[in-house]
């Protein structure tokens, strides 16, 4: 089987575990150390102020509880902080995003240098301090593109029947497609592709984007394992689009799946 037939074979779900390699790669560890260090401290941070005010909750709780019904902080607490990571996961990826869209292009740019042997020419760091007015404009039109789109989906829930059923499926369809072009977004952007351009090349690869955005949007559910997410997801979106976009958008050539 030759690479062509190997690359449209595929799948985005492959490239996503395709990441978990290449973030230890020797010449991208630095890169994908500065992104995760963020992530580690920042949500690491808000957990402890989370539990702390828990603590506050459950002593108030537990003046106001009967002796006989003292055992049910030990079936409580378990459930608030599994409840907290999960819900805490889902709240920081969003800020996450915006403080290291930075860096996660650099880590972007790393590991298509290192799959292709071919640097970007984007001018170093100097330039990427120049560019951050950019990128975070980039970031402020993906969060544009998102927040109508998830009110009309969260207001699904509030349906009778239709709450309880078919707003789950097109809550995860839809996150699995935010996820994609979240982290897909990175290698476009650092050669500059317009949004509306990236947004086309993934509707054209449907199969890929939406498998790579599911297996993102599950791995971002599973406490402890979310902090890599990031990483892995940037580096195997970039993988995707050097074997996917790369010299396809270059010729204005983008195959469907």
């Amino acid at each position: 089987m030759n690479k062509t037939n190997q690359v449209q074979k595929k799948s985005g779900v492959n490239y996503f575990l395709d990441g978990f390699s290449l973030i230890k790669t020797k010449g991208l560890r630095k890169f994908v150390f500065i992104p995760l260090s963020i992530n580690l401290l920042l949500f690491g941070g808000l957990i402890y102020f989370a539990i702390g005010q828990l603590e506050s909750v459950f002593a108030w709780l537990s003046g106001q509880l009967p002796e006989y019904l003292s055992w049910l902080n030990f079936i409580l607490w378990p459930l608030a902080i599994l409840t907290l990571l999960v819900v805490m996961s889902f709240i920081f990826s969003s800020v996450m995003n915006w403080i290291a869209a930075p860096f996660n292009g650099l880590l972007a740019e790393k590991v298509e240098q290192q799959l292709t042997g071919k640097p970007l020419n984007t001018g170093g760091n100097i330039n990427l301090i120049k560019d951050l007015p950019r990128i975070l404009g980039r970031e402020w039109i993906k969060l544009k593109y998102y927040l109508p789109r998830a009110i009309v989906f969260l207001l699904l829930f509030l349906v009778p029947f239709i709450g309880q059923t078919i707003a789950p499926v097109l809550w995860f369809l839809f996150s699995a497609w935010m996820m994609a072009i979240q982290y897909c977004d990175y290698p476009f952007d650092n050669h500059k592709v317009p949004f509306n351009d990236m947004k086309f090349a993934l509707n054209q690869t449907k199969g890929s984007s939406f498998s790579f955005g599911a297996a993102v949007t599950l791995f971002s559910m599973i406490p402890i394992v979310n902090f890599v997410v990031m990483p892995v997801a940037i580096c195997g979106a970039t993988a995707m689009w050097v074997d996917k976009y790369r010299s396809a958008y270059k010729n204005n050539a983008i195959a469907p799946d």
